[in-house]
């Protein structure tokens, strides 16, 4: 398992409120100052939630003594099946909140957001998301279960980011256009994100399946 396996689990952080929430930012009276103040959030805690992650689970390794010789580690078996645990959880997560996405009462206040309440807002829509949270783990956990130094992490924040950026970069490079195009982006967002989700979370339930079998 390398660093472009664990990309696909970026779409699976921004699914359904996170994108709904960019795209408001990006159709409000300050749509750069919101939408960059919302990154930077966004940017804090997924770097520090999965880099947590990895290095507890890098410990956790290490003083089992899976960190190096040949054959598999019984720590490697139990990160496994802790890394299963997680991904199925999460699969159901998605799944009951398949039709709660919608859009909060707090979603209009987006409209008129500055930097620093979309700073604190991107901060606490990938704190307090569960999906997030399990996702964050399952990386970070993933990532040092294969002994991958940290910096494999790096291109899932950042896809992360560039997919939070979308709405932003529509806005920017439509002009006018963007008016009709970020609708249609967070109306699907809101109502189909969900299956891409549980499309990328079966992708990776998959490949842990096949490291336990081996």
């Amino acid at each position: 398992m390398n660093l472009l396996t664990i990309l696909p689990m970026a779409v699976v952080m921004v699914a359904g409120t996170q994108l709904v929430a960019a795209v408001f930012l990006a159709s409000g009276d300050r749509p750069r100052r919101a939408s960059a103040g919302f990154l930077a959030g966004a940017a804090l805690v997924v770097s520090a939630g999965t880099t947590l992650a990895w290095l507890v689970f890098r410990l956790v390794r290490g003083a089992a003594g899976g960190g190096g010789g040949g054959g598999r580690k019984p720590v490697e078996t139990v990160i496994d099946w802790v890394v299963l645990a997680l991904l199925v959880v999460l699969a159901v997560v998605v799944f009951l909140r398949r039709h709660s996405a919608g859009e909060p009462r707090w979603m209009g206040r987006l409209q008129h957001a500055g930097f620093g309440y979309a700073f604190r807002l991107g901060l606490l829509l990938f704190v307090v998301m569960p999906s997030d949270d399990l996702t964050m783990v399952t990386v970070g956990a993933t990532a040092a279960r294969h002994g991958l130094p940290w910096w494999h992490l790096v291109p899932f924040v950042l896809l992360t980011l560039l997919l939070l950026a979308l709405p932003l970069l529509a806005l920017l490079l439509l002009g006018d256009r963007a008016d009709r195009v970020l609708p249609r982006m967070r109306d699907w967002a809101d109502r189909h994100s969900w299956i891409i989700s549980e499309a990328v979370v079966a992708f990776f339930l998959v490949l842990t399946v096949v490291d336990l079998l081996r």
